[in-house]
């Protein structure tokens, strides 16, 4: 190969390097830290904390909007509701609510926040386009954790009480209710919408719904005081934090049996999937850090430190910047970086090719 043909050849690959760098950046976790009543954003492409952004006070419950431009934290000692523009990671609203708001859930659509409040046994509907709460629906005693399905249509419910509720967003009301959940904490519905992970701390099992007939169909074992669950992107797989015995289970869905136990840092809480599955982030409360698995070979690659007892209940991961209506500035600037790169190749070829 020709010397100039090097050269192009060099070109060409760092500004496809670059672009594919622009597309994902804008990639972070936003981890709540409750005795530091702050959020740690974390670059996942660096693993390293880039901004600390204070809220209020005991912060737990996190949801990024669908086009990740902004994120909502419940802060269950000050009775608010924090909201962060990702774009220039400061708060820009504050949202009051009913007492003690420890779950949080973003709609599909991204057009309402679902609030669970433990202290008052109610959901907090909030409107995005105007940071206010709309409506506030009464659910079985001490609310934890609650998702959407996929559609859009309900919003799955549960607490200390082990009851399960679903809400029928279209009138903000209970519909069904499903005891038997033990001490509930964390709830993930599969993404396509058939059923409902729900995790019972006391004991130390996840229990399966089938949306179709609301009834629990699979009880499976995991490890010890059981917090957090999160689905993979395809649905293959589901992700417990165990709090107390400081690992992860790893739940193959097809057959609703642990296939992997993974070694976390102290007394893990929140745990979300990366949007192309690649990866976990697992906020560990006890240990003041954030464990990264690499699901391809289910071992912890990197270690975060974060502010004090992070919680991050809730999906805290940011969307790749392609999905977002406005990139940010860095965005920008390695997107024109690809473009000049691109044109200096082109030029190259076009020299190469008058020789």
């Amino acid at each position: 190969m020709s010397r100039s043909k090097r050269i192009l050849s060099r070109l060409l690959c760092t500004a496809l390097v670059v672009a594919g760098a622009a597309s994902l950046a804008g990639q972070s976790a936003y981890v709540t830290n409750a005795a530091s009543n702050n959020v740690s954003v974390v670059d996942t492409a660096t693993n390293t904390v880039v901004a600390t952004i204070p809220v209020g006070t005991f912060p737990q419950g996190v949801g990024v909007t669908p086009d990740g431009s902004k994120v909502y934290v419940a802060n269950q000692t000050s009775n608010t509701v924090s909201v962060i523009a990702t774009a220039s990671n400061t708060v820009l609203a504050t949202i009051p609510v009913a007492g003690g708001p420890i779950g949080i859930a973003v709609s599909p659509g991204g057009s309402s926040v679902y609030v669970t409040s433990v202290s008052s046994s109610t959901v907090s509907v909030i409107s995005t386009a105007s940071n206010t709460v709309v409506a506030t629906i009464p659910v079985a005693a001490t609310p934890i954790g609650l998702a959407l399905t996929p559609d859009g249509t309900k919003v799955y419910v549960v607490g200390i009480t082990g009851t399960v509720q679903v809400i029928a967003t279209a009138t903000n009301t209970v519909t069904a209710s499903i005891p038997g959940f033990g001490q509930g904490q964390g709830i993930a519905v599969t993404p396509d919408g058939t059923k409902v992970y729900v995790v019972n701390l006391s004991g130390n099992t996840v229990l399966v719904i089938s949306v179709a007939s609301n009834t629990v169909i699979a009880t499976i074992p995991v490890g010890t005081g059981p917090v957090g669950v999160a689905v993979n992107p395809d649905g293959s797989k589901v992700y417990v934090t165990n709090e107390v015995s400081s690992n992860v289970s790893v739940i193959s869905s097809a057959t609703n049996t642990v296939i992997s136990t993974i070694p976390v840092g102290t007394g893990p809480i929140g745990l979300a999937v990366m949007p192309d599955g690649s990866k976990v982030y697992v906020a560990n409360r006890g240990a003041g850090s954030v464990s990264v698995i690499n699901t391809a070979t289910n071992t912890v690659t990197a270690t975060v430190a974060v502010g004090a007892n992070p919680t991050a209940f809730g999906v805290f991961i940011r969307p790749p910047a392609a999905t977002q209506s406005v990139p940010t500035l860095s965005e920008w600037a390695m997107l024109l970086l690809a473009l000049s790169l691109g044109g200096l190749a082109v030029q190259a070829l076009r020299r190469t090719s008058t020789i």
